[in-house]
């Protein structure tokens, strides 16, 4: 039975001495630890819990491998072309290694909670020193201790391989450490209950966990406070939020709460599971001064025979009827979405089928990925006739399309006057600054880069596919 677990108090006060005791076993010199993050969005809000926990175990940060004394990489498990990007990372750290026989090598993330990946880490990558799971992340500090511990005992290397399955827990209060100070990543629940047929991420971080909502206030409060300007909300399905609390509440009521915190910043969210969004959902985006109108609604397939196979819970009629929904209550709405080509027993009629869907509902950007089997899935057992060579003709086809369209929608943004977040450096001239639209849509402009976190007007004067170019108005 998979049972939600709120971690105690107690539990995190052992953490925080577990800390204290990998400080002082490190505290003879300075010790530094680089994190190394592959994957989505919530595998960088975990980043920033391990680095978190790594500064008060005693260790400084750093970028430099070669400085490094710790390195801790943040693995992802959704496509095969990220796992072996990783190995292959990882297995070249052995060069680092044999200079430096003391480097301590972590691995943790989502490809560490699938059995065979465990496995041929042991196996086959004696440079990894300890191998833990997103779940074990509240842990990270004993995990490490430990670790430690067996390096000191003479002529014991033994390695700890954790990343066991998730017993539903959550935890608050973990340290962070964040990046930059004008974003900011707000978790918002972990886990997904959907099981998706191509999909590894249920069997990697468990089902649907979500946080209170007090808990979620008081951390947008504090992000509010600390001069935070662009809030993303993460969660493997956000629509779902509140499902198992005892408290009656759900997604568009979260997004309203926080949006009655006093500030300027933009509120917005990731990622929307298009059966679960709903009218209420874009009435409170309509209705609220901070939320961004912006959805990301992935539809993966256009054709119905498709998303019955990936085990969607809608047809392509329901999901016009959600965007048409949104686009009613949000006629400036920015639509982006996920599409996967070459589905096991997909046809060249199921790919037209998406084909003219796209050309119907005009998104502003799309994520197009080849299909790729996850072992363990039930797609990974499906017939899969269509070869590769194939595939990469429709995907190619697709990215076309995309790119046209988002060229378009772009070029009718010249001449226009938008209201941006300068939200950094881009380090190239004359376009030295990065902002975003309330829609999320990227703006190049010049200026001081002191304007870097404030809210201003820019006028477009160009664009291409993938960017708006303007200045100060």
């Amino acid at each position: 039975m998979y049972t939600r677990r709120q971690i105690t108090t107690q539990e995190r006060l052992q953490q925080q001495e577990y800390c204290e005791r990998v400080k002082s076993l490190i505290a003879h010199r300075p010790h530094y630890a680089l994190v190394d993050t592959y994957g989505c969005q919530q595998n960088e809000s975990d980043s920033e819990i391990l680095r978190g926990w790594l500064v008060q175990c005693g260790y400084e940060l750093t970028t430099d491998e070669d400085k490094a004394d710790l390195i801790a990489v943040n693995t992802c498990a959704v496509r095969e072309h990220a796992e072996k990007r990783v190995l292959g990372n990882v297995g070249a750290l052995a060069h680092k290694k044999a200079k430096n026989p003391d480097l301590l090598v972590c691995v943790g993330g989502c490809m560490t909670q699938q059995p065979t990946m465990r496995e041929k880490i042991q196996k086959s990558y004696r440079v990894v020193d300890l191998v833990f799971g997103p779940h074990e992340l509240w842990q990270f500090p004993e995990l490490l201790l430990k670790t430690l511990e067996r390096r000191g005992r003479r002529g014991n290397k033994s390695r700890l391989i954790a990343g066991e399955p998730s017993d539903g827990v959550v935890a608050e209060g973990l340290p962070r450490q964040r990046d930059g100070a004008v974003k900011a990543w707000l978790s918002i629940m972990n886990g997904c209950d959907n099981f998706c047929s191509y999909c590894i991420v249920p069997y990697v971080r468990g089902r649907e966990r979500s946080r209170h909502l007090a808990d979620i206030l008081a951390e947008a409060r504090e992000l509010i406070a600390a001069g935070y300007k662009d809030i993303t909300l993460l969660g493997q399905n956000v629509n779902s939020y509140g499902k198992g609390l005892d408290e009656p509440v759900d997604f568009p009521d979260l997004l309203r709460e926080i949006d009655k915190i006093p500030g300027d910043y933009v509120l917005r969210f990731m990622t929307s599971h298009p059966r679960d969004a709903t009218d209420k959902l874009f009435r409170v985006m309509a209705a609220s001064e901070h939320c961004a109108h912006h959805i990301h609604l992935p539809l993966q397939s256009g054709s119905d025979r498709i998303l019955k196979e990936m085990n969607r819970h809608y047809d392509r009629a329901k999901y016009l009827e959600k965007v048409a929904s949104a686009r009613r209550y949000m006629p400036d709405l920015v639509l982006t979405t996920d599409i996967i080509v070459g589905f096991p027993g997909e046809r060249e009629e199921d790919f037209r089928d998406t084909l003219s869907l796209v050309e119907e509902v005009r998104y502003d950007a799309m994520f197009t990925f080849i299909y790729s089997p996850r072992t363990g899935t039930p797609a990974a057992a499906m017939p899969d006739p269509v070869t590769r060579a194939e595939k990469q003709v429709w995907f190619d086809q697709l990215l076309d399309l995309s790119n046209r369209i988002s060229g378009e929608k772009h070029a009718a943004y010249v001449g226009k006057t938008v209201r941006v977040l300068i939200d950094g450096e881009t380090g190239q001239t004359p376009y030295n600054l990065s902002s975003r639209t309330k829609g999320g849509r990227l703006v190049h402009l010049a200026g001081d880069p002191a304007l870097v976190g404030k809210f201003l007007d820019v006028k477009i004067t160009d664009s291409t596919t993938w960017a708006l170019y303007g200045t100060l108005a």
